[in-house]
């Protein structure tokens, strides 16, 4: 077993069987399914476990308590991979009580049916349950990011039990930077939210905070968590991590790409940090982690069937579709006959905030030539 804090048992479980999660991201190491038992004169179990390991969870429910019933399942957060086993774990434990809000029963109802935990207590926002030693405080944080979401607070321990938030890929084992999977997690998943991420992260000034301990990924302490903390100011502001530029492109027989390389280069050469993505081959969801990164975004890519190539059309829209905001944008079109998707790319951006588009928009007709190295240089100058 391993203990988390004072009273505090880990009782989660690593799915390494997972290939996508969510059924659209990319988990080569897998990712953490996490739950917790607190043990006092009355005990709680925080969330279940995905429906695939069922057994291996209430297994080590049963070792944790030793013996004794649980009072109370705290259900934090109704997507399956949280709350898929509260029916076996009532079964098992018919006289616990289930903890959630309302939206959390009128969600439990829709999974599992009318009757399941008819033994339930319903909570609203800084309402409070006491354990004994252990004071639990609900702190709620609608769309963070669906609308049932709650977080924990344990004032004995200073300890968040943060739901989603905080959460990265990776399975217990993996030891890879925190910040690189937790910024694919949060900008694939939670970006949208930017602004109830932000009222939550406001509302949790008042809180001191030791620990945090979410449904994914480690348990974060000391200077961990306060760069954590930090990560999710800037993500949740939509303000850029790193002055640099993100150079995505697609290339179909590799003109375009001749184009985005020669801009990063004539870009490092000038000094900037810059990083190169092919958006047809690279995990997508990393490509729009590192333009939410980077202050600075370039997209290079075809025309095709009068349109924007779609690799290029798929990450734009998934771009506008997290809030992307903030930032210099600029673009690079290439076509042998009618190269239009520069206007194209520049008005699926006009939902967004605070775009500023460089002057320079490279145009290149089937392959690079004097004039178009030339707007590729009067680019590169003003992106510096």
């Amino acid at each position: 077993m391993q203990f988390v804090g004072e009273d505090l048992i880990y009782v989660g479980v690593d799915d390494k069987q997972i290939d996508l999660f969510e059924g659209m991201y990319s988990v080569p190491v897998g990712v953490t399914y996490n739950s917790y038992v607190i043990k006092d004169k009355k005990t709680a179990v925080m969330d279940t476990v995905d429906a695939a390991f069922e057994k291996e969870w209430l297994a080590k429910v049963e070792k944790a308590l030793g013996g004794a019933q649980p009072d109370y399942l705290i259900v934090q957060h109704m997507e399956p991979d949280h709350s898929a086993c509260v029916q076996a774990f009532v079964k098992k434990y018919p006289q616990v009580a289930v903890v959630g809000n309302k939206s959390t029963f009128v969600m439990l109802e829709e999974y599992f049916g009318k009757g399941i935990a008819d033994n339930r207590v319903v909570v609203t926002d800084g309402e409070e349950l006491s354990l004994g030693k252990h004071e639990l405080k609900f702190v709620f944080a609608p769309m963070v990011h669906w609308p049932e979401v709650m977080f924990t607070y344990d004032k004995t321990l200073s300890l968040l039990f943060s739901a989603d938030a905080f959460g990265r890929f990776g399975a217990s084992d993996d030891n890879g930077n925190w910040t690189d999977e937790a910024r694919r997690y949060y900008i694939g998943i939670v970006g949208k939210y930017g602004a109830q991420v932000k009222a939550v992260i406001s509302k949790l000034a008042a809180y001191p905070l030791n620990i945090v301990a979410p449904l994914h990924g480690p348990v974060l302490s000391g200077e961990a968590l306060n760069s954590a903390v930090q990560s999710y100011i800037k993500w949740s502001g939509y303000e850029p991590e790193t002055e640099g530029t993100l150079v995505a492109y697609t290339s179909v027989y590799g003109h375009t790409k001749k184009a985005a390389e020669l801009l990063a280069q004539l870009l490092k050469d000038g000094g900037e940090e810059v990083e190169t993505v092919d958006l047809a081959r690279d995990d997508w969801a990393e490509c729009v982690a590192q333009a939410f990164r980077y202050s600075k975004l370039v997209i290079a890519t075809t025309t095709y069937n009068a349109d924007i190539f779609p690799a290029a059309r798929e990450f734009i829209d998934r771009l506008v579709e997290r809030n992307y905001q903030n930032r210099t944008v600029g673009l690079i079109e290439n076509g042998t006959w009618a190269p239009v998707c520069a206007k194209q790319m520049r008005a699926k951006f006009e939902k967004c905030k605070n775009l500023t588009f460089a002057q320079t928009t490279v145009k290149i007709r089937s392959a690079l030539n004097s004039e178009s190295e030339a707007q590729i240089k009067a680019l590169a100058d003003e992106l510096l």
